[in-house]
């Protein structure tokens, strides 16, 4: 663990911006699909440019799933129904180009085996309760206020579209204040100044105060923070509109912000037949459970596959010098007490449930959602003892 001091910068974006509404409608798709057909298989991608979303993927189930209309719900749910946010629920052109998956996969998977290779990491630290990194714990605080302040009316002139950015100062290994926060949202034109090029103090400050200074950690603020609200002036155009979208591209978002190697590949649109999904799930369990169960104080847990094998092949346990029992140790406890193949992760995190959509957006890890299996510390006791 370093303990010079340094600085960490991660970011989140809001539930609105492209890439985020492409991964919310592929999990969508997802979440129909295991709504009816638990054991469907799904590798839904989705692409969103001004005026038209496209879905596509591989795809083999015994259900029906309304592709159109399931898209137009979850584009209104989002927030992006009127033309003053250059994209609207009703008008929007869908493309489905959806086919089946290949059976030189199925007949890998089909056995228990893993849907395809790949390396797959979790991470846990005791710098907060939620065991995250407070940079990317931090900017989804922000982005999540700003969906809410839209949402409620309190400052009714944001859009959809949003994104945020907080740099954390560290002092020996630990969260010692926020050094800058950037937060740039969708707008309507009213709060633009006489120029027209920039929103006004006025807006500006609302901003700061009801969106940065109500959720971040008063103890980490000082008057030597900087705050960047909109620092291009103004952000009018937004969304699909200004910018393309597509499944997959928030996977530091989606994960750590950074701050460990991310493993496979994303993970919105995919069956947990995918290890991509269900190992980097069950990854971030474990390593959850390591730090609860105070074998040391930060984790980096990394499960490998190979397609068609049910076992994974290797499991490394990194605890970077912080672990209270050595490291072979931990690892020897996590494959004593959890079953690391794609069979048994999915019985033991429940996930042929219709769950996913609600990962697609703020995160997939740090949060308090019931559903959230993999954030249990359930197994804590468990791993202390077989650590003993």
């Amino acid at each position: 663990m370093r303990k010079d001091p340094f600085v960490f910068t991660s970011e989140s974006v809001t539930e609105g911006h492209p890439d985020k509404v492409c991964d919310q409608v592929s999990d969508g798709v997802l979440d129909a699909v295991l709504a009816h057909d638990p054991m469907g298989r799904v590798a839904c991608e989705t692409f969103v440019t001004a005026g038209l979303i496209i879905v596509g993927g591989e795809i083999t189930t015994k259900t029906y799933v309304d592709i159109p209309e399931l898209v137009r719900g979850i584009i209104r749910d989002i927030g992006y129904t009127h033309s003053k946010y250059g994209f609207n629920h009703e008008t929007c052109a869908i493309l489905n180009a959806i086919n089946r998956q290949s059976p030189d996969i199925a007949q890998g998977v089909d056995t228990g085996g893993a849907g395809d290779q790949g390396l797959m990491v979790g991470f846990a630290c005791d710098e907060n309760k939620e065991l995250m990194p407070t940079p990317i714990q931090l900017a989804h605080l922000l982005t999540l206020r700003l969906a809410e302040v839209r949402k409620k009316g309190i400052l009714p002139y944001l859009g959809p579209d949003g994104k945020s950015q907080v740099t954390v100062e560290y002092r020996e290994g630990k969260p010692y204040r926020i050094d800058t926060v950037v937060v740039s949202s969708q707008h309507t034109s009213d709060i633009l100044d006489k120029t027209g090029k920039k929103i006004t103090n006025k807006a500006r400050e609302e901003m700061i105060d009801k969106i940065a200074l109500a959720v971040l950690p008063k103890e980490l603020l000082d008057d030597k923070v900087k705050f960047f609200i909109n620092p291009t002036g103004k952000f009018v155009v937004g969304g699909p509109q200004s910018d393309t979208g597509m499944t997959g591209r928030k996977i530091i978002v989606d994960t750590y912000g950074g701050w460990c190697p991310h493993g496979g590949g994303a993970f919105s649109g995919k069956d947990p037949t995918k290890v991509d999904r269900s190992a980097a799930y069950m990854a971030r369990h474990i390593a959850k459970n390591i730090v609860a169960a105070k074998l040391a104080k930060e984790v980096t847990v990394q499960l490998a596959y190979a397609i068609g094998v049910a076992e994974p092949v290797s499991v490394l346990i990194d605890t970077h010098g912080s672990g209270s029992a050595p490291d072979a140790a931990i690892s020897r406890a996590v494959i004593k007490n959890f079953d690391l193949t794609p069979k048994g992760i999915i019985s033991y995190l429940k996930l042929r449930r219709p769950i996913f959509r609600k990962t697609a957006s703020y995160g997939h890890f740090g949060r308090n959602e019931n559903t959230f299996l993999w954030e249990k510390t359930n197994m804590a006791a468990a791993l202390k003892k077989s650590c003993s």
